[in-house]
């Protein structure tokens, strides 16, 4: 028990305080989650307390608000005014049943010190059990627990883990996903108890639009009917609605859109969605946004009416992965699983559900464990690995929007007392190619007649992308012939090739073959499978159109523009991105996306390397074909360089 603020906390961590009256958010520090101690400023205009920021610079050389570059030397004290602000504040003594009195902060150590009967109780309490203890005549019936003063409370305002007010999902991604490939992070067993752990909570950020139908200014990119499963914001347009906002970054995952659950939907669906006009949007996303070593709560919930189910998973070999996702809840202590991967061991088995908290694995006790602990089990246990799991029956999780009527369950749930969100629902809707065919339109027109089309792309754009139709203008022989549309991607004019111009050449080469009676064009078009990309052309009003993600997902590779990224790290780091998809047995072969880039790595210092972006190849290795499994070792063997050839197409425009 700590002396100065009279509660229970590591000797690193910063001091717990119960506030009488919650504290304005501009007084609390986004690292901890709690009011500010001992406040430090960045020049980037961000406060957190000095031992949070002095811990996390050890590690990382980023602002952990807006991530950009920072050193632990440039930041200052905050000014006296704001710290005597945050040394008024009223606080309540811990110990609530021997002491009522209120007092400013500044003033809590010299009432338990000299004032409080409470904590003199305790003390005296604490000194006679050493006493006992050192005479060797400790009775057992005599217990501390039973004669001491309650625990202190743990504050309102939060907890050593994250403040209850901010309803927090805390869900680990410091560690490889068991049944996902997570190059970025390989622990050793020395590693594992001082590293700190990346998290990520779920927030709902409200959005204000003073022209409703102004687009947002991201591009998203996911989806159910993508390796991806959930909807990822691959990029923040300059000047652009979210930007202004400043809450939303590259990277978030998001989940629901003005109450509606999109983390099980398509993409065209998300994207429909988050197209909808409105002077307000409200947006559920999950989003990477502090390191913390903290341990967890203890737990208050009781066990009754839950069942303890024993599951044995047997593993073909050490490398073999189960296909299970754990997270940790702020309102219980211990781990818990999120979703299990479709094919996968445990999927497969059938025996363990979503939300079921793991209690042990292999009989090491995880009841106030992290998911970095159960993994480094998995992943070092030869062949059986056994579960011990608490379950509580009668769940209910809300429904995602459906493309269709199905009896599947649902994957998300929407309870904000337990914000816990699954990725996607498993089911037959597997990411499929879209399938594309070529036409040649030989038109005659009259010398002065155009064409009628506006274009956009070039491979001198930031994305490489090839020429495309934008528009097809009411006037000109192309849209009284018909057959050209907009998307349809432009191949060739009168045998001139167009895939490999720049956005002015491609202009050029159109306006001057215009001038002649007759234009033999080649173009390419993607087929839609559902009916939900197909309408959202009529509901584009006030958006600026250009093809969706998934649209460029289904050009056939030899407009494919690659490029290669080298990464490089020392012998202690990681790569720093997971990746999704690869050769299923019910599913054939699928890409390989990036899903998470980590914020710190050499990945995400690269810059390069963007969410969504498929993987060709490896060091010159061909990815496709290969199964999930098979990429890990390639990618963990590479020790200090790594060259990746990927795809990368722009997100869907929202």
């Amino acid at each position: 028990l700590c002396s100065e603020c009279g509660q229970f906390h590591l000797l690193l961590d910063n001091h717990l305080y119960n506030f009488q009256n919650d504290v304005d958010d501009e007084l609390i520090c986004h690292i901890c989650l709690q009011p500010l101690l001992q406040p430090m400023d960045t020049p980037c205009g961000h406060t957190y307390c000095f031992k949070c920021l002095e811990n996390f610079m050890q590690e990382y050389n980023f602002c952990p608000m807006d991530r950009k570059k920072l050193s632990f030397q440039q930041c200052h004290k905050s000014s006296l005014l704001v710290r005597n602000l945050l040394d008024k504040l009223i606080v309540c003594c811990p110990f609530k049943a021997e002491c009522q009195q209120k007092m400013q902060r500044c003033e809590l150590e010299a009432h338990l010190q000299n004032r409080c009967p409470g904590f003199k109780k305790y003390k005296s309490e604490l000194q006679w059990k050493k006493n006992s203890i050192s005479k060797g005549k400790e009775d057992p019936s005599t217990k501390v627990e039973t004669s001491m003063p309650k625990d202190p409370e743990v504050p309102s305002g939060g907890s050593s883990l994250v403040a209850e007010s901010s309803a927090a999902a805390v869900v680990s991604l410091g560690t490889a996903e068991p049944g996902l490939v997570n190059p970025a992070f390989e622990e050793t067993e020395e590693d594992l108890p001082q590293r700190t752990s990346l998290v990520a909570e779920t927030n709902t950020i409200e959005i204000h639009r003073e022209d409703p139908e102004e687009e947002l200014g991201m591009r998203i990119v996911g989806g159910k009917d993508t390796p991806l499963g959930n909807i990822v914001v691959q990029e923040v347009l300059r000047d652009s609605v979210i930007a202004v906002d400043g809450r939303i970054a590259p990277g978030d995952h998001i989940l629901e859109v003005n109450g509606v659950n999109i983390s099980s939907v398509t993409h065209c669906q998300a994207v429909s969605f988050l197209r909808h006009p409105g002077p307000v949007l409200h947006l559920m996303v999950l989003q990477e946004k502090i390191f913390s070593n903290k341990t967890a709560q203890q737990d208050s919930t009781s066990a009754a009416s839950r069942e303890v189910i024993h599951v044995t998973l047997i593993k073909r070999d050490r490398a073999e992965p189960l296909g299970i996702k754990l997270i940790r809840k702020t309102d219980e202590a211990g781990i818990f699983i999120l979703d299990l991967l479709e094919g996968g061991l445990a999927a497969k088995n059938g025996k363990l559900s979503r939300n079921d908290r793991v209690l042990s694995i292999n009989g090491q006790d995880l009841r106030q464990g992290t998911p970095e602990a159960a993994a480094q089990i998995i992943q070092s246990t030869e062949s059986r690995v056994n579960f011990v799991v608490l379950r509580q029956p009668g769940l209910q999780l809300s429904e995602p929007v459906e493309e269709s009527s199905t009896s599947n369950s649902s994957s998300s749930s929407s309870n904000r007392g337990s914000p816990v969100h699954h990725r996607r629902r498993l089911d037959q809707n597997h990411y499929r190619r879209k399938s594309n065919y070529q036409k040649a339109i030989a038109i005659k027109k009259e010398p002065k007649e155009s064409l009628g089309i506006t274009i956009g792309g070039g491979r001198d754009n930031k994305n490489k992308l090839p020429i495309y139709v934008t528009s097809v203008q009411p006037i000109g022989c192309l849209f009284r012939d018909g057959r050209i549309k907009r998307g349809d991607v432009l191949l060739s004019v009168n045998g001139i090739d167009l895939t490999q111009l720049n956005y002015y050449e491609a202009v050029s080469a159109l306006k001057s073959n215009a001038a002649s009676h007759s234009v033999v064009l080649k173009a390419l078009e993607i087929v839609s499978l559902n009916s939900t990309e197909q309408s959202l052309d009529i509901k584009e009003q006030g958006f600026s159109w250009s093809p969706l993600w998934i649209t460029w997902l289904g050009l056939p590779s030899y407009l494919h523009c690659c490029q290669d990224i080298v990464l490089s790290k020392g012998n202690l780091e990681t790569w720093g991105f997971s990746i999704v998809g690869g050769f299923e047995e019910s599913k054939g072969n699928q890409p390989f996306f990036i899903k998470t880039i980590v914020p710190g790595t050499p990945a995400f210092r690269d810059r390069k390397l963007r969410c969504g972006d498929e993987i060709v190849a490896v060091n010159g290795v061909p990815a496709i074909g290969m199964s999930n499994s098979e990429l890990i070792p390639v990618l963990k063997e590479q020790r200090n360089k790594i060259t990746l050839t990927v795809v990368s197409w722009p997100g869907s425009l929202v």
